[in-house]
């Protein structure tokens, strides 16, 4: 044994040493004893960690899921929870998680949906807002249809001839005016303004163009003027007053026209429909230039027709009724007039152009009120060249 100091550390324990001395130890050295308090009997026990650890292996990756499409931000597919258990245990891999389906946005529908009612007649279904001109609400709007755009898209004929009520009400008119022409002159001017006026209306209401106050009144005011200009210069110069008439209100027509401020399309529109409603007007007071034979067989016979036309058979078959009805009438009331069998030619000519009225009435799909009004004086106004020309050729 050397008696040099030890260089170096020394990292080994010296013997006889104990950083925690145990109640031995602490006599052995020499220590009093120290007392220790009772412990509880709970703590007498020794504790042992038995509770749940963490998974230590290492788990595989998922697969990566195909992101070129992204669900809806309102949904969102969550994992399955994971179990834990203790350390060396195997545990049940969780199957990989499917990509959730594509869902498809909803559509947009409205909140409000309108009751679906039938159309009188035709049975097919037609809402409020189709029954008002107007096709059903969507997301980047319609454009208005007219009516006959609509039957022609439904399968419907847009003609609809009016119905008994019409063809009762010409009757009356047509049977006032054949009874007037017989009292007089004067006499019948009071039946033939109500045409004119019921003419002037009825044309612009099968137009589409209502209200129309100043071209009805712009007709009806040339008719009145060409009645005027005829008890004025005589049935003899009829064609003078009433082709006289026509021309100046065709000017006068076009001249107003012009100082409207609506766009082309609009002027011309409304150009035409006034020249053609003052022209039908006028036109009927060749029943004034008539002779009054002719006006009593030639109206007579238009009631008749209309009369038979009305009735519930095929196109055809009412067209040939209703000419064979107004010869037949022509035939009878022309034998109470100087005319005799030669109404027969008269009221076959009436009948036919009182056809052509009422074809031209029932054009368009037209509403009740065209029906009661151009489907009333179309068959009556179309008559009077016929009932004029006529009557001058037969006499």
């Amino acid at each position: 044994m050397s008696d040099q100091p030890y260089e170096g550390r020394y990292e080994g324990q010296y013997e006889g040493y104990d950083p925690y001395p145990g109640p031995q130890q602490q006599q052995r050295q020499g220590q009093p004893q120290q007392q220790q308090p009772p412990q509880p009997e709970w703590q007498q026990h020794t504790q042992q960690w038995e509770g749940q650890t963490w998974e230590t292996q290492v788990q595989p990756s998922m697969p990566a899921a195909d992101t070129t499409y992204l669900p809806p931000q309102g949904y969102q597919a969550y994992p399955e929870p994971q179990t834990y258990g203790t350390v060396g245990q195997p545990q049940p891999q969780p199957l990989p998680q499917e990509a959730p389906a594509p869902t498809r946005a909803p559509e947009w529908t409205p909140a409000y949906q309108p009751p679906v009612q039938q159309a009188p007649g035709t049975g097919s279904a037609v809402t409020p807002d189709t029954a008002s001109g107007y096709g059903p609400p969507t997301v980047t709007g319609n454009a208005r249809v007219t009516d006959a755009q609509r039957a022609r898209a439904e399968g419907r004929s847009p003609i609809i001839e009016p119905g008994i009520q019409p063809a009762a009400l010409t009757a009356v008119l047509g049977l006032l005016l054949s009874g007037t022409a017989a009292i007089g002159q004067y006499a019948l001017v009071v039946p033939l303004v109500l045409l004119q006026a019921v003419t002037a209306a009825g044309w612009f209401r099968l137009n589409g163009m209502w209200p129309a106050r100043q071209g009805i009144a712009l007709a009806f005011l040339g008719a009145v003027t060409a009645d005027i200009a005829l008890l004025a210069a005589g049935r003899e110069n009829a064609p003078a007053a009433i082709l006289g008439t026509l021309g100046v209100w065709v000017l006068l027509t076009l001249v107003l026209q012009l100082r409207s401020h609506a766009d082309p399309d609009t002027r011309m529109y409304g150009l035409m429909a006034t020249v053609t409603s003052a022209a039908l007007a006028i036109i009927a007071t060749g029943h004034l230039a008539a002779e009054p034979d002719a006006v009593t067989v030639g109206a007579a016979a238009v009631a008749v027709a209309i009369l038979a036309r009305a009735l519930p058979l095929p196109t055809a078959a009412s067209v040939v009724v209703a000419l064979l009805a107004a010869a037949g009438a022509g035939i009878a009331v022309g034998g109470m007039t100087d005319l005799g069998s030669k109404g027969a030619f008269l009221g076959l000519g009436a009948g036919v152009c009182a056809l052509i009225g009422h074809r031209v009435a029932s054009y368009d799909y037209p509403s009740r009120f065209v029906h009661f009004t151009a489907g009333v004086a179309l068959p009556l106004a179309a008559a009077a060249p016929a009932v004029y020309l006529l009557g001058r050729a037969l006499g």
